[in-house]
């Protein structure tokens, strides 16, 4: 019996969280720990409160997730601050 499988979704979730932390590894030792740090903290964060069910946040945290991830990897980029989106408004009525 092997592991669950991953939906699409989750595939992408994973593929980005990686990708945040192969990025840190190009900086400066301080600006990689404080990233993976945020990086850490933001995901988890996530995974507690949005909604699973909320495909449309989910795909629109992805997108920007992207954004961040492309700019994070700009040689010229230091850091990476907080999200800090409103998580309120994330779960379902």
């Amino acid at each position: 019996m092997g592991s669950p499988r991953l939906s699409g979704m989750q595939k992408q979730v994973l593929s980005l969280y990686r990708g945040f932390l192969r990025a840190a590894r190009s900086k400066s030792t301080e600006d990689r720990r404080r990233i993976e740090s945020i990086v850490v903290a933001e995901f988890r964060r996530n995974a507690k409160e949005v909604d699973r069910k909320n495909f449309l946040y989910i795909e629109y945290l992805l997108r920007r997730g992207k954004k961040q991830l492309d700019q994070l990897r700009n040689p010229d980029t230091t850091g990476l601050s907080s999200f800090g989106l409103d998580s309120s408004r994330n779960r379902e009525p």
